[in-house]
């Protein structure tokens, strides 16, 4: 099979402006899921799209291959499953079909080889359309996350059938990570969303699971990178 690897960069952020290629421990944030990419023994092309000048050097030296994101796929409205389309198209044009469509965003610099590596496994194996990486959450639907209804009044999100007192006996929940998504491009050019179709996953611990979208998000990878040097 031939995989290929996608991080999707653009330029804009208004959470944490010019996050994707923000020094984290001494190396541009996108530069991580390039080399974790590179790195990974079942994939054998790494490609960065993007709409900015920055990002695109960054990634030309960290050893991807860089793909010209339309400036209308870089918006904060565009869904990034266009931008997949993209560059799905893009490679196909350049150099012709592949079998795997793995996207490694650059928010998610602490995942591992093995959790790329499964992933890919994972998929096949259970002859799924997509494997998506999940980590245990922090609030739970049926016992501490509540909605507001039309009285003022909350209740719970999801209503168990029986009172639930704590927190361990309530249905166990898990948080879509961004640490990988995996795929086909037959998938992702004939549907629209991760739940289009079979759907299976990996899990991942939450020190691996950090999703970079704020300067505490931030503080945070920082913060593990130290504790493991």
């Amino acid at each position: 099979m031939k995989n290929f690897a996608f991080i999707f960069a653009r330029g804009g952020s208004k959470g944490l402006p010019g996050k994707n290629i923000r020094p984290l421990a001494g190396k541009p944030l996108l530069q991580y899921s390039v080399e974790t990419a590179i790195a990974s023994p079942s994939i054998d092309k790494v490609f960065v799209s993007t709409d900015d000048d920055d990002i695109a050097k960054v990634a030309i030296e960290s050893g991807a291959i860089l793909i010209e994101r339309p400036a209308e796929l870089g918006t904060d409205t565009s869904p990034e499953w266009l931008s997949w389309r993209h560059a799905i198209e893009w490679v196909e044009e350049h150099y012709g079909k592949f079998d795997g469509f793995i996207s490694l965003p650059a928010t998610s610099p602490l995942r591992s080889i093995e959790d790329v590596e499964l992933s890919i496994k994972k998929r096949l194996k259970l002859k799924a359309d997509i494997c998506i990486s999940v980590t245990p959450a922090s609030r739970n639907p049926f016992f501490n996350m509540v909605t507001v209804n039309q009285d003022e009044l909350v209740e719970l999100v999801c209503k168990p059938e029986m009172t639930i007192s704590r927190r361990q006996d309530a249905p166990k929940v898990l948080d879509i990570t961004t640490v990988v998504y995996v795929t086909t491009p037959t998938f992702v050019l004939n549907h629209y969303g991760l739940f289009a179709g079979k759907v299976t996953s990996i899990e991942v611990p939450k020190a691996r699971a950090v999703d970079i979208d704020d300067i505490y998000d931030f503080r945070m990878a920082e913060a593990i990178l130290q504790g493991l040097e």
